[in-house]
């Protein structure tokens, strides 16, 4: 049953460690160049972005969570109103469960009903066309996300193995709905092939979505009694800052990194990478557990720290941190260059 599917996940996630083990989002190998000289107001700097069709107070996204059990109701509702009071956006897990049952619909328009204007994203499975304009209304959303999971279903008991037709059924699905369609990976990132080939279909958005965060192939090992497989592909993926970087420099769309963003450093160094907003979706779980003055605390202390690398980089608005320059080193560097990019190209931007 996929309520209780859904149920397995979320207790997963909130008490076992579903992290990569040993592959690294790679952010530690990107270090910024420190301007003395920074010529901005600290306190005036503005982290605002209009990329995604509405405003957001700072570029950050509750990624694909939860919905589709009874229990995710209370989570969706305290994360609805903290998005709504923060103005950053909120996407919510796989819709298929209560398309499914009529019954478990509350579990995710409850999100509408206490963030009544601030960016929401419903969720969809890229094979799931004739699911796509009943997600958008069950949620009144802002966006459609289609989500990529082969990874996960290809560890998981009730997995869906066919994948062909999947880029042609993404085409289908941009062309019926009246909303932006966001295609985002589910842990193990975004190619620059796979997403010119998303481009071509015409998609609003993309969410990279890459390796060093939460592993769904793990997730699917802790379901499993034979547990060769999943623990065999853990770490498969593409490093969150590779794919950032293979995606900003191949298409001409707005991104979201995600995947093991765990501050506003990570978010500055996504953005200076080339992407346009960060979303983070465990963090956000951890915390919720706590109370909704545990995840604003931990959003505060994103702004703090996303506004003070922009101070220590003289960018006064999200465009300059794009703008700024940085190194990146070591086995993202390595991987990187590998792939036919050219990581000087991020050393002297700001060079007259």
């Amino acid at each position: 049953m996929i309520s209780n599917r859904k149920l397995e996940h979320l207790l997963i996630c909130e008490n076992f460690n579903v992290q990569y083990k040993n592959k690294k989002t790679g952010f530690n190998d990107i270090d910024f160049i420190h301007n003395s000289l920074p010529e901005v107001d600290m306190e005036k700097i503005d982290l605002s972005t209009e990329k995604f069709g509405k405003k957001l107070d700072i570029p950050l996204f509750i990624t694909a969570l939860t919905g589709g059990h009874p229990k995710s109701a209370s989570i969706n509702k305290q994360l609805a109103i903290v998005a709504e009071s923060e103005k950053i956006g909120f996407g919510l897990g796989s819709q298929r469960a209560a398309i499914k049952n009529s019954e478990l619909e509350y579990t995710y328009n409850i999100a509408r009903e206490n963030a009544p204007s601030t960016i929401l994203i419903g969720n969809i499975g890229a094979s799931q066309i004739n699911y796509s304009m009943k997600a958008i209304e069950l949620l009144d959303a802002d966006i459609l996300a289609i989500h990529l999971n082969p990874l996960q279903e290809a560890i998981q008991i009730e997995g869906d193995l066919d994948s062909k037709g999947i880029l042609d059924s993404i085409g289908e699905i941009v062309d019926n709905v009246d909303v932006p369609v966001m295609v985002k990976e589910t842990g193990a990132g975004i190619s620059a092939e796979d997403s010119k080939l998303l481009e071509s279909k015409n998609v609003d958005f993309i969410d990279i979505a890459g390796a060093g965060g939460t592993s769904w192939a793990g997730v699917e090992t802790y379901r499993l009694e034979d547990k060769y497989l999943g623990e065999l592909f853990w770490d498969w993926g593409i490093p969150t800052a590779v794919s950032t970087v293979e995606v900003s420099n191949s298409i001409s769309i707005p991104i979201v990194s995600s995947g093991g963003i765990r501050s506003g450093l990570d978010a500055a160094k996504a953005i200076a990478l080339g992407a346009d907003a960060v979303g983070m979706a465990l963090p956000f779980l951890k915390k919720v557990r706590i109370g909704s003055d545990a995840v604003i605390n931990f959003i505060q202390n994103f702004k703090k720290s996303l506004r003070l690398a922009m101070f220590l980089v003289g960018a006064s608005n999200i465009e300059e941190l794009k703008k700024s320059n940085l190194i990146i080193k070591g086995e993202t560097k390595s991987w990187l260059n590998e792939r036919g990019f050219n990581t000087k190209k991020y050393t002297r931007r700001n060079i007259i």
